[in-house]
C-alpha cells in the first residue's frame, strides 16, 4: 500500500469498467483523486464510494480541459498523474463509416488525450523538485491489430501511440520530469461487455477465447499496470507499450 501516497491523480472515463478499476486502485495506494466523466450520475457516486472528487469533463473540449485544471490545481496546487482513459467506439467498418461518427471518435479517442497531455504538462512543468509526473494514455490491442468492423476506433487507438512516443521525446528532450506510456488492454470484462454477454450469453465464450489464456482480464489486473505506470516504480520508462491481453497480440492463429 501507500505506492502513490500523496500524488494526485486525474483519470478520465472513470464512472465506468477500466477507468473506474484505476480510480479505485489509485485511490487505494493513497493518491488524492479526480475522477473525470461526463456521467454525473455514476462519476458522482463512484467518487463518493472510493474517496475519489468528481469533475464532468468532455475531453473533447478544450475549455473543459481548463475548467477541470483549474479546478485541480486550484485545490492540490499540482498534478503528478494523468490517465487518459476515456474512450468511445463506432462499430462500423470503412463502407459504413459516416463523417460524423468519424469525427466524434476521433475528437474523443486522440484529440481528448492531446488536450490532457498538452494540460497536464502545463502543470507538471512546476512540479516540486524531487516530483516527477507519468501520463498513461489508454489505447488498445487495437493499436498493435486491426479491426476489420470498426476503420474509426482501429485508427484513433494507433493515433494515440504515435502520440504517446511524441510526448515522451519532447518531454526527454526538453529534460522535464514527465513520463509518457501507454495501457493496452486485451479484452476486459467491463460493463459494456458483461451487457452484450447478459443479452446473448453464448458471447461469453467468444470473449473468453479471444485470449490464449481462455478468459477476459478483470479491470482490476488492467488497473494493476496503470498503477505501476503511475508509480515511481516505473521511474526509467517512457514512450513505450505496455500490453496486458493474456497472449493475444503474441499468438499467431491456430491452424
Amino acid at each position: 500500500m501507500g505506492r502513490l501516497q500523496d500524488k494526485v491523480a486525474l483519470v478520465t472515463g472513470g464512472a465506468s469498467g477500466i477507468g473506474e478499476a484505476m480510480v479505485r486502485r489509485f485511490v487505494a495506494e493513497g493518491a488524492r483523486v479526480w475522477l473525470a466523466d461526463l456521467d454525473d450520475e455514476a462519476g458522482e457516486r463512484i467518487a463518493g464510494e472510493a474517496g475519489a472528487t468528481f469533475v464532468r469533463l468532455d475531453v473533447a473540449s478544450e475549455a473543459g480541459w481548463g475548467e477541470a485544471m483549474d479546478r485541480v490545481l486550484g485545490r492540490d496546487g499540482r498534478l503528478e498523474v494523468l490517465c487518459n482513459n476515456a474512450g468511445i467506439v463506432l462499430n462500423k467498418p470503412i463502407d459504413q463509416t459516416d463523417l460524423t461518427g468519424w469525427e466524434r471518435t476521433m475528437a474523443v479517442n486522440v484529440t481528448g488525450p492531446m488536450l490532457g497531455c498538452r494540460a497536464a504538462i502545463a502543470a507538471m512543468r512546476g512540479l516540486p523538485e524531487g516530483r516527477c509526473g507519468s501520463i498513461v494514455n489508454t489505447a488498445s490491442t487495437t493499436s498493435l491489430l486491426g479491426l476489420a468492423f470498426d476503420a474509426a476506433y482501429t485508427t484513433s487507438k494507433h493515433a494515440v501511440v504515435g502520440l504517446t512516443r511524441s510526448i515522451a521525446a519532447w518531454c526527454a528532450q526538453e529534460k522535464l520530469p514527465i513520463r509518457c506510456n501507454t495501457l493496452h488492454p486485451g479484452t476486459t470484462l467491463t460493463a459494456i461487455l458483461s451487457g452484450h454477454i447478459a443479452a446473448a450469453p453464448e458471447l461469453k465464450d467468444v470473449f473468453d477465447g479471444m485470449s490464449p489464456m481462455g478468459r477476459m482480464a478483470d479491470p482490476a489486473e488492467i488497473a494493476n499496470l496503470a498503477l505501476f505506470l503511475a508509480s515511481d516504480e516505473s521511474s526509467y520508462c517512457t514512450g513505450s507499450m505496455f500490453v496486458a491481453d493474456g497472449g493475444l497480440t503474441a499468438t499467431h492463429p491456430a491452424m
